[in-house]
C-alpha cells in the first residue's frame, strides 16, 4: 500500500498541490480540503482582486457556459454561489428568451429556472472568494512550475518544483502528498513524465482547427430583460459559421463566431459585424441595430482536441492526478468543458470517499479510470458533432457509431424542429450538454418513433431492421457504443 493510500485510510495527510488556479483547480481544491490538513493552489499568474481575465488564460475573454450539470455540482459545493454572482451583477436567465436555429427551422421559449449568466472571469472571482474563506487552503501566485519531485525510484510524487516569475527567479521544491494538475491544455506534464523515463501513450486527437471570435457590446435594458440566449447554428457541409448571443453581466451581452476545419471568423470589426448580419436570423439583425460595442472582436484557435490516455500506462506514480483540459479537453463551441471539470471533480471526491473507507493499492489509476468512464460519453459526442465539418480528422482508438449517430442526431433535430417539439429538442440539448446519457436519446423506443417520423427516417428503419435481423435493439448494439 502506498504511502498516500495509507494517508487517506487514516485521515493524517499533510499537503495536497493543485498545479493551476482555474476552474477545475478550484473545485478540486473544495474536495481536497475535506481530505488533507494544507492544500496549495499554485499558479503562474497573480490572482486579481475583482473580476479580470488572467493573462494564463488566453481563452478567458471568449465565452464560457456551464451547463444544469455543472451547475449542480458547484452549487453543492459551494451553496449560495448563484446568488452571490447575482449579487455582482451576472445576469439571469429567469423568465428570459431562448431562440435556437438551425437548418430546419426555429425553436424558441422562456426559462423559468433562475440559471446564472456570467463572464469567465466573474465565476472564478467568486469561486476564488468562497476558497479563501477555507483556513487550510492557500494561494501560492507567479510560480512557474518547472517539473515533479518523485521519491529515488520514481514511484511516488513527492512534489514540485516552481520557479518564481519575476526578477528572482529563484527556484524551489515543495513537497506534498498529492499533486494534482489541471493546468490546462498548457499542461507539461507529459514531458515531466517522460523525463522519468514513462512511456506515455498516444493521445486520442481530433484535429479540428477550430476558431473563434468574440466581441462585447453593452445592451439596453430592456432587451436585457427579454433575452438569455439566441443560438444561430450554421451549416457544415458550407462551412458556415455558427453565432451565439448571449447576456453576461451588468447588461453585458457577447456575441461568438465559431467554425472548425481551418475556416476562422475574422476579427476586423467591421468585417465581425457583416458577418453577423449574414446570420440567419432577423432577430439578431433587429437586436444589432440597439447595440454599442464595447471591444473590438478578438479571435482565439485550437488546433486540436486530445484525450489523454494515461490510465493505460501500467506503472502510474504513486501520489500524481491529473483532471480538466490536462486530462482531456472538448470543443468549447458546446460549453462542455467547464461542466467536465465539475463531473471529473465529482468522482475524484467519490473516489477518496471509497479509498477512505476501503483503501486499495493503485488508487491514483483506479482514479484515472473512472475519469475516462465520465469523459468517454462526452468525448464521443464531440467527435459526431466535429467530424460533420469538412477539414476535421480524427486519429486515435477507434470510435464506434459516429456516421449513425451523424445521421440519426441529423433526422432527429429535423423533426423536432419542424414540428416545434420543444419537450424533444430540450432532451436532445440535455444530452449534449451532459445532463443525460446519449442512452436517453439513442434508444429502441425513442429510435423508432424518431425514423417513423418522416418517409426518409421510414426508409432507412427498414434498411437498419432488414440487415439486422428485424430488430432495432441489434441495430443499436451493433452500430453504437454503450455508456453507463
Amino acid at each position: 500500500m502506498t504511502n498516500t493510500n495509507f494517508a487517506l485510510a487514516k485521515g493524517n495527510t499533510e499537503r495536497a498541490i493543485i498545479i493551476g488556479g482555474g476552474i477545475g483547480g478550484l473545485l478540486a481544491a473544495k474536495v481536497l480540503s475535506d481530505y488533507y490538513d494544507e492544500v496549495l493552489i499554485v499558479d503562474r499568474d497573480d490572482f486579481p482582486e475583482k473580476p479580470e481575465n488572467r493573462s494564463g488564460v488566453p481563452q478567458g475573454f471568449q465565452p464560457h457556459r456551464l451547463t444544469p450539470r455543472g451547475k449542480m455540482i458547484i452549487e453543492e459545493l459551494f451553496p449560495g454561489l448563484n446568488d452571490d454572482l447575482l449579487a455582482q451583477g451576472a445576469a439571469t436567465s429567469q423568465n428570459k428568451s431562448f431562440r435556437f436555429i438551425n437548418p430546419y427551422g426555429i425553436l424558441s421559449a422562456s426559462n423559468s429556472e433562475k440559471d446564472v449568466m456570467c463572464s469567465r472571469a466573474l465565476l472564478e472571482w467568486g469561486l476564488r472568494r468562497r476558497i479563501k474563506e477555507i483556513s487550510h487552503v492557500r494561494f501560492l501566485p507567479k510560480q512557474s512550475v518547472i517539473g515533479l519531485q518523485t521519491n529515488q525510484e520514481q514511484t511516488i510524487v513527492t512534489g514540485i518544483c516552481v520557479k518564481e516569475r519575476g526578477q528572482s527567479n529563484q527556484e524551489k521544491v515543495i513537497t506534498a502528498d498529492m499533486v494534482v494538475d489541471t493546468s490546462g491544455r498548457q499542461s507539461k506534464l507529459a514531458k515531466w513524465l517522460q523525463g522519468l523515463g514513462k512511456v506515455i501513450p498516444k493521445p486520442d486527437v481530433l484535429k479540428v482547427s477550430l476558431g473563434y471570435s468574440t466581441r462585447h457590446y453593452k445592451i439596453p435594458s430592456d432587451l436585457a430583460e427579454k433575452w438569455a440566449l439566441i443560438h444561430v447554428e450554421g451549416e457544415s457541409v458550407r462551412s458556415e459559421n455558427t453565432g451565439i448571443f448571449a447576456m453576461i453581466e451588468n447588461n453585458i451581452a457577447e456575441m461568438l463566431l465559431w467554425n472548425a476545419g481551418g475556416n476562422y471568423p475574422t476579427t476586423d470589426a467591421e468585417e465581425y459585424e457583416q458577418a453577423v448580419a449574414n446570420l440567419k436570423d432577423p432577430i439578431v439583425t433587429a437586436i444589432w441595430k440597439k447595440l454599442e460595442p464595447i471591444t473590438t472582436p478578438r479571435g482565439y484557435r485550437i488546433k486540436e482536441l486530445f484525450r489523454n490516455r494515461f490510465e493505460q500506462m501500467p506503472h502510474w506514480p504513486s501520489g500524481l492526478l491529473v483532471l480538466g483540459d490536462a486530462l482531456c479537453n472538448f470543443d468549447p463551441i458546446y460549453g462542455q468543458g467547464m461542466t467536465m471539470a465539475a463531473v471529473e471533480v465529482e468522482a475524484l471526491e467519490s473516489c477518496l470517499q471509497d479509498q477512505r473507507v476501503n483503501p486499495q493499492p493503485a488508487f491514483e489509476l483506479s482514479v484515472l479510470q473512472k475519469l475516462q468512464e465520465v469523459i468517454e460519453p462526452t468525448w464521443w459526442l464531440n467527435a459526431v458533432a466535429d467530424l460533420k465539418w469538412p477539414g476535421v480528422e480524427y486519429e486515435g482508438r477507434p470510435l464506434k457509431g459516429i456516421p449513425f449517430a451523424q445521421k440519426y442526431f441529423d433526422l432527429y433535430l429535423k423533426q423536432v424542429t419542424t414540428q416545434g417539439d420543444f419537450e424533444l429538442f430540450s432532451l436532445y440539448w440535455a444530452v449534449n450538454s451532459i445532463l443525460f446519457l446519449p442512452n436517453q436519446i439513442i434508444n429502441p423506443q425513442m429510435v423508432k418513433s424518431i425514423l417513423n417520423g418522416t418517409e426518409e427516417g421510414k426508409n432507412w428503419l427498414a434498411e437498419l431492421t432488414e440487415a439486422h435481423g428485424q430488430k432495432i435493439e441489434n441495430v443499436i448494439a451493433e452500430n453504437l457504443p454503450f455508456f453507463k
